[in-house]
Parts: C-alpha cells; sequence; structure tokens
C-alpha cells in the first residue's frame, strides 16, 4: 500500500518588502526542493503577504519510513536557508 505524506511550512521572510521579492525566494526554494528531493511541492498560502509565505511539500512512497526520512531531510533543508526562516511546519501521512 503506498503512503502519502505531506509536509507543509510557514516561513518570515525578513528581507522581503514586496511581492516580487518573495517570489523570487520562495521560487527559488521551491524549485531547489522540488529538484534535490524530487518531489512535489508548491506556494500554497500566505500569497498576498510579502514577508510570509507557505510551501506545501508532498512524497508518495511504499513505506511510512520512507515519506518521514524524506519530509525530514526536507525539513532540514527548507530550515537551512538563511533567507527564510520556518515559524510553523506540520506533516501528514494518508
Amino acid at each position: 500500500m503506498a503512503v502519502i505524506g505531506v509536509g507543509r511550512w510557514v516561513f518570515h521572510l525578513p528581507g522581503c518588502r514586496s511581492l516580487k521579492a518573495k517570489r523570487s525566494v520562495i521560487r527559488g526554494l521551491r524549485e531547489r526542493t522540488i529538484v534535490k528531493f524530487r518531489i512535489s511541492a508548491a506556494e500554497t498560502g500566505l500569497r498576498d503577504r510579502a514577508s510570509m509565505a507557505e510551501i506545501t511539500a508532498c512524497v508518495v512512497s511504499g513505506e511510512r519510513r520512507q515519506a518521514e526520512s524524506v519530509l525530514g531531510r526536507v525539513d532540514r533543508f527548507l530550515r537551512s536557508d538563511p533567507r527564510a526562516h520556518v515559524v510553523e511546519s506540520e506533516t501528514e501521512f494518508l
């Protein structure tokens, strides 16, 4: 049976004063996450606030342990970017 892992991260972007600056940071972060971990990810919320953003990522695996491992590595990767501070995160498995 397949396991679907969904991770959601809310970021504070202290250096962003415009939506254009925000999109540049979030687009790069999202795209690097997709390429590095081979998962699906999208900006899913807080689209109208320049200093806040939300990214949701999804991984499908044959085992829950593998999905947990991938989302854990994604979490560490997202938290390592100095331009975006994680203020909230959650993980769910279906």
